[in-house]
């Protein structure tokens, strides 16, 4: 309604500022004109001084000399009287006249108004292409939330999967949501805020719009960048206005993705603490603290960094309830492939559960990407139905990258990549907690990729020992002492395969006290649960303790390094039957690489976990924040 009021004022004022225009024109316009009376104007024209006329029906205008015949003209203006030698007098001087139907002021009028008009029409042509009243400079204020209406959301519980527990603890906004007085009438009151924490793809949105779908209320949906504008007092205008319709649309959702985006700490911003970010979160937690609590509003928001959420979003009373919406284990990957496979034709011969095991770590999003993948692959192939080598395929697509047929390598390359995996996968088998081998191959995929080992579980695991992080050290390290062992020359191919020996040497001195620095954590508190990256803070520890970590993290690799040679130069013959059969037939499976290395192939796999590859030119755990 405020809208409405400004554009009837602001047309007003346009009216107005029409009619003094007129006014203007109209003024200067008669005071530009001599006017003369008829007998003055017969006497100039007799002296030669009309140079030229205008006749219409009331009037004779035109331009005559003010003086002498160099003389500047002049406009004139007299009333026409009926006179039968006018014509005459004008011809016999030379004066140069036309004839011209009179505009009256209603003809003037109306030009005026239309010439208005047209420009009216292109004001509001531009005002809709931005996007009416609720966009654009004239409203940027306003909320930029997508409001779904219940038969809009079109998610319910049912395409939620693999998040049992968040499921059951969001089931309870539901129940608030559609009988609210079975819980007022205890004094029980449901959270203001619910927030969703895990990491990128595990569904936290999906969850929070089957929230909206199941209870069947509108859904407030925006991002936290949505809030934040290069102009001050915006955002905090924006938080305002989105409450304002949540208040008259309650009972009803507001879900905010990615709410680090604007709910980081305060005072980490070296410009000041008084910037447009921070005052946009100050109006948030103002309203989140002026809710009534008979407004069934509920806020629900998501993110993967809530270590650098403000203390005050997270105190009871405004984010009450924290979920972790987690990977998910055997029987929930499964559960998500389920719902994917409805809506793709499997061949009868697909077994999800084999699919389901042999892909520990992906969330619901790499599930989705796979049952994707895999119908392309098929559609390419000409399959009536996606078999199961249609799905491990894309598996394999999915972790590694696209098999590139068109990456030929010389045979001195390709015999390193060969050797390089072939250490790999030996040190895999031959190390008794090593996860299990499932295929080597030296198939170039991906952007670098020449060649890969992948190493598949069996089971989830959630922790490990220093032993199998010994032996997932030995393996990284593997190719580049096949390497050296065969050739006594090393190459560029384990640049990525060093990356990560340095990032597990790095956690077992700095997180799990693995080393002879002791049982200290030396990691910086800051660093995110969900996305492994550089923490962008200052270490919590001095020069010289970071030269003792370089020391231990430096130590234990090379320990490992002579650990592998040792154990690849005793398995030559091993190691040379393995790389011989890769150049003959390019991969090898698990099966087969047990029958080529006798007395390898006992190791027992313990708590297993994300399936991990490495190779010549790639090196990562086959999870998405580390792909």
């Amino acid at each position: 309604m405020a809208f409405e009021r400004r554009t009837q004022l602001s047309l007003w004022y346009f009216v107005g500022a029409f009619m003094i225009l007129l006014a203007l024109n109209l003024y200067f316009s008669k005071s530009q004109v001599e006017p003369l009376n008829y007998s003055v104007f017969r006497q100039y024209l007799k002296q030669g001084r009309i140079v030229e006329a205008t006749l219409t029906t009331q009037h004779i205008t035109g331009a005559m000399r003010t003086g002498a015949s160099n003389s500047p003209l002049a406009r004139f203006v007299t009333v026409r009287v009926t006179d039968p030698e006018l014509l005459d007098l004008l011809t016999r001087h030379g004066v140069i006249f036309r004839g011209r139907v009179e505009d009256t002021w209603v003809t003037e009028m109306l030009a005026w108004i239309g010439g208005m008009a047209v420009f009216f029409v292109i004001w509001m042509f531009l005002i809709r292409r931005m996007g009416g009243p609720s966009s654009g400079m004239m409203s940027i204020g306003k909320s930029k939330a997508k409001i779904y209406v219940e038969t809009e959301t079109k998610v319910t519980f049912a395409d939620v999967a693999g998040i049992d527990e968040a499921e059951e603890e969001v089931r309870e906004v539901v129940e608030f949501l559609k009988e609210p007085e079975r819980f007022r009438k205890l004094g029980g009151h449901i959270p203001k805020g619910v927030l969703l924490v895990g990491p990128p793809g595990t569904g936290k949105t999906l969850l929070a719009r089957a929230v909206a779908g199941e209870s069947g209320v509108p859904f407030f949906s925006l991002s936290g960048s949505d809030f934040v504008e290069m102009f001050v007092g915006v955002g905090a205008a924006r938080v305002r206005d989105l409450f304002q319709q949540a208040k008259e649309r309650a009972p009803c959702i507001i879900f905010i993705d990615e709410l680090d985006a604007l709910g980081k700490a305060r005072g980490m911003n070296p410009l000041g603490s008084h910037d447009e970010r921070e005052q946009t979160l100050n109006q948030l937690l103002v309203e989140m603290d002026g809710f009534d609590a008979n407004v069934s509003i509920i806020i629900m928001a998501a993110t993967n960094r809530p270590e650098i959420l403000d203390m005050a979003l997270l105190r009871p009373g405004r984010f009450d309830r924290q979920i972790v919406v987690d990977r998910p284990d055997l029987s929930g990957r499964l559960e998500i492939l389920k719902i994917h496979a409805k809506r793709v034709k499997l061949d009868p011969e697909v077994d999800l559960r084999q699919l389901a095991a042999g892909t520990p770590g992906m969330v619901g999003a790499d599930l989705a990407n796979v049952v994707n993948e895999a119908a392309l692959l098929a559609a390419r192939r000409g399959h009536d139905a996606i078999s199961q080598n249609d799905l491990q395929e894309a598996v394999e697509r999915t972790l590694v990258g696209l098999e590139k047929k068109s990456r030929v390598l010389n045979e001195r390359e390709r015999t390193v990549v060969a050797y390089h995996e072939a250490g790999h996968a030996l040190v895999g088998l031959c190390s008794p907690h090593a996860t299990p081998v499932h295929r080597v191959t030296i198939i170039p995929r991906g952007v670098a990729a020449l060649g890969y080992t992948m190493h598949l579980p069996t089971e989830d695991r959630y922790i490990q020992t220093k032993a199998e992080l010994d032996a997932e050290l030995g393996v990284v390290l593997g190719g580049r002492a096949a390497e050296e062992v065969v050739f006594n020359e090393i190459s560029t191919g384990a640049s990525n395969d060093f990356v990560q020996a340095t990032r597990i040497a790095s956690s077992m001195v700095k997180d799990y006290g693995m080393s002879r620095l002791g049982v200290v954590s030396y990691d910086d508190e800051n660093q995110s649960r969900f996305l492994r990256q550089i923490s962008g803070g200052m270490p919590q520890y001095g020069e010289r303790t970071a030269a003792q970590i370089d020391r231990e993290v430096r130590a234990i690799i090379n320990d490992r390094y002579q650990h592998v040679k040792k154990l690849l130069s005793e398995k030559r013959e091993q190691l040379e039957a393995v790389a011989q059969r890769l150049l003959a037939t390019e991969s090898i499976s698990s099966e087969e690489l047990r029958e080529l290395v006798e007395g390898c192939g006992a190791n027992k796999p313990a708590q297993e976990g994300p399936v991990s590859v490495q190779g010549e030119g790639v090196t990562s755990d086959a999870t998405k924040e580390d792909a």
